[in-house]
């Protein structure tokens, strides 16, 4: 196995890695509630999508009850 001739200095080494690091969400305000969501995706707050009711009220409570049990654990 060979071994690299030279050291790789600092800045070198974090060029290489730099595709490596953490990236910020992308998030859109939800049309209807104006909270933020993940583009393409259900709002689970409101529970609308495209303008249109998706989850009926019953699973949207269930949902945010399940969210706000495992934030607290």
């Amino acid at each position: 196995m060979a071994n690299p001739t030279q050291k790789s200095t600092k800045s070198r080494t974090k060029i290489k890695r730099f595709h490596l690091r953490l990236k910020k969400p992308n998030l859109i305000p939800c049309p209807q509630c104006k909270k933020l969501i993940k583009p393409h995706h259900i709002c689970p707050y409101c529970g609308f999508f495209k303008g249109k009711e998706i989850l009926p009220k019953k699973e949207k409570k269930q949902k945010k009850m399940k969210k706000e049990g495992q934030a607290r654990d």
